[in-house]
């Protein structure tokens, strides 16, 4: 799969739109988890900094696979972890830092000030946000908005919701 880039959003903090997979831009699409690893890894593949994704999803959706597959196609060797407890990981590849947060238990907005928000979706990274929704209008309007669902008939697979 290859990338292509979307028309600029301009949000004013440097930040480009996203290289999405030309296959999913503005779709659904229903894949195992196998098939979410290997759509994840090519995103990672086609991503260029600086660049926030955001990754929502109900519990157990495959916000974190995801996560972790995007972080593997960016370069990232290291083990990806949910930071669900930490609220941010910080990983380094070969192309750049790569900040993934998980903002599940943070209660609203005004939480993000101690976590560095303000800097990290301004680094010229990779920013990856599960649990999105809690930062309410703070995230970046240049982002690159990605959610997940259970597939209604079966179990197996999600629904990637992409653009």
């Amino acid at each position: 799969m290859t990338g292509s880039r979307e028309p600029s959003g301009g949000d004013g903090a440097g930040h480009r739109a996203p290289v999405v997979p030309p296959r999913a831009a503005g779709s659904r699409i229903a894949l195992d988890l196998t098939e979410l690893a290997a759509w994840g890894e090519a995103f990672g593949r086609a991503a260029t900094p600086p660049m926030v994704v955001t990754l929502a999803g109900e519990l157990g959706s495959g916000k974190t696979t995801l996560a972790q597959a995007i972080c593997r196609g960016y370069g990232v060797v290291e083990s990806v972890t949910s930071p669900t407890y930490a609220l941010v990981h910080e990983y380094a590849s070969p192309r750049g830092a790569v900040y993934h947060l998980d903002l599940y238990r943070l209660a609203g907005p005004a939480q993000l000030e101690n976590l560095g928000w303000d800097e990290i979706v301004a680094a010229p990274a990779l920013v990856l946000v599960e649990w999105p929704e809690r930062a309410a209008g703070q995230v970046p309007a240049a982002h690159v908005p990605l959610a997940l669902e259970h597939h209604p008939s079966d179990p197996a697979r999600r629904l990637l919701l992409a653009g």
